[in-house]
């Protein structure tokens, strides 16, 4: 329409409630957030949440708070794959702690040994989880103590061994079988996804 002032978008608009939004700062807020996404951790090769690292740090520690011996341990077992696919579900508060945590010990580990956690062999790793247990961690590492952490992924860790199998862990029913609990048969969408999406060992 003649003489009608062209609309200029970079302009300040008032918003409802008497905000004002710039097509500037929508797009520096809109960049950020596909930044944030971009840097988020890729999980693991058939894992869901957790990083190839982590799943590393994970299996040392579970299968030293449940090792194996004719029978298998927590890692033999799928508990690492029973709470990475519990992190995406039931677990989703606990994201942010599980990855917390397993940097924290990776980190506590090298400070002491000079090696990862994963790396470290069993009888070393069995005394920091000690520690940790009682609440005598370093400090530096774990603020509380480690008290915390080492409750929360035992915790887990028993689940998903003595669990059902539908539910990820438990794999061919290894603690059922060992404490001479007769296997049932895993029926549902669980058996389905565990599958087509974990077929392998680990």
């Amino acid at each position: 329409m003649p003489g009608r002032a062209p609309i200029l978008y970079d302009s300040v608009k008032p918003i409802k409630g008497g905000g004002c939004l710039k097509r500037r700062s929508f797009l520096a807020g809109s960049l950020a957030a596909a930044s944030a996404c971009r840097s988020k951790p890729a999980p693991a090769a058939g894992y869901r949440f957790l990083t190839q690292a982590e799943v590393a740090t994970l299996g040392a520690w579970v299968d030293t708070l449940i090792p194996p011996d004719e029978d298998p341990g927590a890692r033999g077992a799928g508990v690492v794959r029973y709470i990475d696919l519990q992190l995406t579900r039931w677990f989703r508060r606990h994201q942010s702690s599980y990855r917390e945590a397993l940097a924290r010990i990776d980190r506590w580990a090298r400070s002491r040994a000079g090696r990862g956690f994963a790396e470290l062999p069993p009888d070393t790793r069995e005394e920091l989880l000690s520690l940790m247990e009682q609440g005598e961690a370093d400090r530096d590492h774990f603020p509380d103590g480690g008290k915390g952490a080492f409750e929360l992924v035992l915790a887990h860790a028993m689940q998903g061994f003595y669990g059902n199998p539908r539910h990820g862990g438990n794999r061919g029913y290894a603690s059922w079988k060992m404490i001479g609990v007769p296997p049932v048969p895993v029926r549902g969408r669980e058996h389905y996804e565990a599958a087509r999406t974990f077929p392998e060992k680990s």
